[in-house]
Parts: C-alpha cells; structure tokens; sequence
C-alpha cells in the first residue's frame, strides 16, 4: 500500500533553523508511515506579484503549486517573526490566492517560537482562507523550541507526544480525505 505524501514547509529560510529541526525529526520519526518531502525552494520564490500571476507564472512558482498539488497533504512549520509568519512563508501562501490547491487539502501547523501564539493565530487565518482542511489536533504551538530539541532530535518528552497526536490527527484527515 502506498504510503501518503506529505510536502513539509519551512517559514524559517535557516538552514540550521530549529524549524528545520523539527521537519527532519517528524520526517525521520514518521517516514513508515508518511513520504515526506522537504520543501526547499521558499527562498527563491520572487515576491508575489498579482501581475506575475498568470497562466504561466514564474518556474519557482509553477514547482511550488505541483508539489502542493501533488500532496496528500500539507504539514508547515514556521517560528514567529514579529507577532506573525515570517514573510517568506507568507509570500509562498500568497502564491496560492488565485487557485484551489488548498481548498480541502489536509494541512497540519507547528510553530515553534518563544511565544508563537499571533503566528499560530495568523497562519490558522490564512490557511482557513485558503481552504485548508486543519483538524482540531493538527496545530501545534511549541513554545521555547531551542530547549526541546538537540540537532534533529527532540528531547523533551511532551513534545514528542504532541508531535505524535499532530501527525495522528494529520493522518486520520487523510484517510478520511481519501475515504470521500
């Protein structure tokens, strides 16, 4: 049986970054039971732009939306900039205004940041106005992620659990997904 693809999205463009972390150790921890695909191109994504958005949009934009719509779902982690998602990952969300590959798409949300709480706020917003399917157990806020983590493993035992109910819960939105 097919394992479901999932495209993981990074809103931190570091590549050390603590988000980044998490992604490896979710992609590590859960890849007998997902394909799991890194996202890297955020960065070389051009600002969105209305007037780019045509039926033949810039090539890093036409890779995005394929690997998007080729996903089962859709898992995002981003740390908090500012009380919000930082602008590389809301200029990728940006990208998929004008189209449906969201719309009913299973998503699943980490942020992990010092607080967290308005990017979590925001990127729920976003995602609901996308038409993002996002159940209940599939957003998580880690707050303090720099403690919890060491490399690509998570050290700190509630987190682990958390992470383990996040993708539950993305998983089950799959089924259900696939079962319509």
């Amino acid at each position: 049986m097919k394992k479901p693809s999932i495209l993981a999205l990074s809103g931190s463009i570091r590549s050390k970054s603590t988000n980044n972390g998490i992604l490896r150790y979710i992609k590590q921890h859960f890849n007998h039971h997902f394909d799991i695909e890194l996202y890297e191109g955020i960065a070389a994504l051009p600002h969105f732009n209305p007037d780019m958005d045509t039926d033949i949009p810039p090539k890093e934009v036409q890779l995005l939306r394929k690997k998007i719509a080729a996903a089962d779902g859709v898992l995002i982690c981003t740390p908090e900039y500012v009380f919000s998602i930082p602008g590389s990952l809301k200029n990728a969300l940006e990208w998929n205004v004008s189209n449906t590959l969201f719309l009913d798409k299973p998503v699943a949300l980490v942020i992990a940041a010092a607080s967290g709480e308005k990017a979590l706020e925001s990127l729920q917003l976003i995602m609901k106005t996308l038409g993002a399917q996002i159940q209940k157990d599939a957003a998580l806020l880690i707050q303090s992620p720099k403690g919890k983590l060491k490399g690509t493993e998570i050290t700190d035992a509630k987190t682990c659990m958390n992470i383990q109910r996040l993708m539950e819960a993305l998983g089950d939105s799959l089924v259900a997904t696939n079962n319509e």
